[in-house]
Formats: C-alpha cells, sequence, structure tokens
C-alpha cells in the first residue's frame, strides 16, 4: 500500500462516502475536519478513517498545517476532496509509482470535471493538479485556490482523478464561489500592497507549471473586462462549446464568479484607503 490518502472535509456527509470507497484500499486514511456539524466524522470513523480537527483559517494555512501535523504512516500522501474520486487505475498508477518514483517528490494527475452528465473536457481552466507527493516536500501559497509548491522535481501521471463539483447542487457552488471570490478579492490586494514578483515573460516561459501559474494569474488580475475575457478563454479559445450546453453553462458560471471577484476587490480597495 505504502501510500497515505489526505482528505480535507467541511459537512461533506454527503459526498465522503464515495471518496472514501475509492481510496479504502489504504490503510492509512486520514479526514483533516474542519469542525464539521453533520454526519462528516461519523462516516469517517466507520472506514476506519483518522479524524484530525482544526478550525478553517484559509487554504494556504490550514493545508500547511495538515501536512506540519497530521502523522502520515507512509511517506507519500494522496490528497483528495471529498467530492473527488480516484478511479481504478489512478489506483494501480500511484501503487506502481511509489515503488520507483525516479527523482521526483511530487506527481501531478489530470482531474475530469462533470456537470450536467458531462465531462467539461475543454471548459475547465486547468485540469493538471498536485496531489501525490512527499509531504515533507510540499507547501502551499494564497489564501484560496492555493498554488502547489513542491521542492524537487514533479513528474506526471497518465489516469483521471474524477470531480464532482456540482454533487451538492447549483445553489451550493454558487455559496462556495461567493465565499472564494471573498478570499480571491483579499489575496489581490495583499499582493498590490505588498508589491508581489511579476513577470510578463514568467507567465508565458516559466518551466515549472505552477511558477508559470502564479505569474498568469497576476497577469489575468491587471486585465480589464476579466469576466468576459474569462468566458471568452473559456469557451472560445479553450473550445468549451465542444462540451455542449454543459460547457456554456460551466463559462457562464466562472465568468459571474470573475465579476463576484472584480466587485469585492473594488470594495476591499475602497474599505483600505
Amino acid at each position: 500500500m505504502s501510500i497515505s490518502i489526505l482528505v480535507l472535509t467541511k459537512n461533506e456527509e454527503k459526498d465522503l462516502p464515495g471518496c472514501l470507497e475509492s481510496v479504502k484500499w489504504s490503510d492509512d486514511i486520514h479526514v483533516y475536519d474542519s469542525l464539521s456539524t453533520d454526519k462528516t466524522e461519523e462516516i469517517a470513523l466507520s472506514y476506519g478513517a483518522t479524524v484530525t480537527k482544526r478550525p478553517f483559517d484559509n487554504w494556504a494555512a490550514h493545508q500547511n498545517w495538515g501536512l506540519a501535523n497530521i502523522a502520515f504512516k507512509y511517506d507519500w500522501v494522496f490528497y483528495i476532496d471529498a467530492d473527488e474520486r480516484m478511479t481504478p487505475e489512478l489506483v494501480a498508477e500511484v501503487q506502481a509509482i511509489v515503488k520507483n518514483p525516479a527523482d521526483n517528490i511530487a506527481f501531478r494527475i489530470q482531474r475530469r470535471d462533470f456537470f450536467m452528465n458531462t465531462w467539461l473536457k475543454h471548459v475547465q481552466t486547468s485540469p493538471f493538479y498536485m496531489r501525490l507527493f512527499r509531504p515533507e516536500k510540499m507547501r502551499y501559497e494564497r489564501l484560496v485556490n492555493p498554488i502547489s509548491i513542491a521542492d524537487g522535481n514533479v513528474g506526471q501521471l497518465t489516469s483521471y482523478l474524477d470531480h464532482f463539483p456540482f454533487s451538492k447542487g447549483v445553489t451550493h457552488w454558487i455559496d462556495r464561489h461567493n465565499s472564494y471570490s471573498t478570499f480571491e478579492a483579499k489575496q489581490i490586494c495583499d499582493n498590490a500592497a505588498n508589491k508581489a514578483p511579476f513577470s510578463v515573460a514568467k507567465a508565458f516561459t516559466a518551466s515549472d507549471f505552477h511558477e508559470r501559474r502564479f505569474h498568469q494569474k497576476e497577469l489575468f488580475y491587471r486585465l480589464p473586462m476579466r469576466p468576459l475575457i474569462k468566458f471568452l478563454l473559456l469557451y472560445i479559445a479553450k473550445r468549451g462549446f465542444l462540451d455542449g450546453r454543459a460547457g456554456f453553462t460551466y463559462a457562464c458560471l466562472q465568468a459571474i464568479y470573475e465579476y463576484f471577484i472584480v466587485l469585492k476587490t473594488r470594495e476591499t480597495k475602497a474599505s483600505r484607503n
């Protein structure tokens, strides 16, 4: 087995059973819970998971605390959210790769997002996420939608991690992204106040995917009419129209989310002046 599992939760009684079913091959499952008030802990314990509780503050701080303080049994950790599922092919691949990781200390995995019974194959912002890693070599930055920073070489796997972001309905997705947008606005204002390093060249040429993504975000946040640009990028440039009605709807929702960020950034800047 030789791989520990880390699941972050907050009131995940609906999605957690399916997630834990997909990782029950591991004998070291850790549910890292943000003080759930539903049956999340009860479900976790029924699967033999170890439950660690901590109040949520922000994404990077919460994840970094977990990696530093949870007593994982194995050297390798697979991080998964409650609304995600490991495919059998992915399970076999991660079990094989940790036996011979070469000089890699982490691996990126391609995620398939599903909406309206459709794989959002084209309209996703980015399908690759660093989910298999040596915990002592990993850290996170940013208040929300954190960037994974690996202290070493990163490989890439070929099997899929399946994600069901609308499993609790569109209302839940909007509520969650309303919360995310508050953190994003604060992050934008903090970066501006602290004069965060930014390079247009690195946004396109940085060899490290996550460094490139950081500078792309900083470039994107400097553009006018971002909600419209985001819709056009997802629906036209990334060919989201090939995902049918689900692709159009998802691109619209992402544009709305971006407008939340624009409005809250203005509000935050005004409150600080």
